[in-house]
This record gives C-alpha cells, structure tokens and sequence, in this order.
C-alpha cells in the first residue's frame, strides 16, 4: 500500500464516467466489508486496530511473532503507536514479549492463548463474510479489466 498521494502520468487516459461511478462501488464495497470487520471487533471487546495487530502477528508466515516496528509497517502507522498498541495488547492478556531467538535484545510480540481463541472467532465470521461477497467482489474486479459490464 502506498502513503503518498498518485504521481501523475501523460500518458494516461482520463477516467470515464463508467471509471468513477466502478470505483465509487469498489470503495463502498471496501467500506462496508470494513465496516462489518470494525463491528465485529467492538462485539468481542476489541478496537479494530487491536483486531489488526493480533492478525497481523498472527498471520506472520512461518514466524513466531512480530517485531513492533513490523507491527506499525503492517499496519500503516508510526512506531511510537505500534509500541503503544502493543502495551495495550499485553496490558489486556493478548499479546507477550518474547526474546528473539537469534538476537536476545530484540523482543517479538507473540499472541497469548485468549488472544489465539479470540481471532479464531472472529477470523471465521470475516472468512464467512468474504464468502458472501465475493460475487461482488468478483464482478466489480473483473469490471477493471473490461471484463464486466
């Protein structure tokens, strides 16, 4: 994901009408999907950026945890936020420091069992949501191909 804002290009084309009005409804089907995450998060007590940071640890491929500065890379914010958020998370009991096993000075962030059982929960009923709009999501990517209509 990108920051800044696009560079502008000569050499392409300008948007059509059928261009805004597509991205209008991709962004609102992001939204909603959005939306139903950030709900489903506030349901089990959590802060959807909670709810990001414990997926993001969790969803580390072929790791044990995650550094903060990883944390705040992941998660588009600034470092000092991601330590914050990560005090929270241990104050809460979802999160441990562990040392790292290659460099004892560095600590990974490592999901507690009650954090484990509460992704579990939650990650199921956003795969169960995926599912549901997926034909949505489907028509409205293959519309940004000149597949659809």
């Amino acid at each position: 994901m990108r920051k800044n804002a696009p560079s502008s290009h000569a050499a392409a084309p300008r948007p059509s009408p059928a261009d805004y009005a597509l991205l209008a409804e991709f962004r609102f089907a992001l939204r909603r999907f959005i939306a139903f995450s950030e709900d489903a998060a506030h349901a089990i007590g959590l802060a959807p950026q909670q709810h990001q940071a414990l997926l993001a640890i969790k969803g580390a491929a072929g790791r044990d945890g995650l550094f903060v500065g990883e944390i705040a890379e992941r998660l588009l914010i600034k470092p000092h936020s991601a330590a914050e958020l990560a005090g929270r998370l241990v104050r809460m009991g979802l999160v441990a420091r562990m040392a790292d096993p290659q460099d004892g000075r560095k600590v990974r962030l490592v999901l507690t069992p009650h954090a484990e059982k509460l992704l579990e929960d939650l990650s199921a009923a956003h795969l169960e949501e995926l599912r549901a709009i997926k034909p949505l999501l489907t028509r409205l990517l293959a519309r940004f191909d000149g597949d659809g209509s």
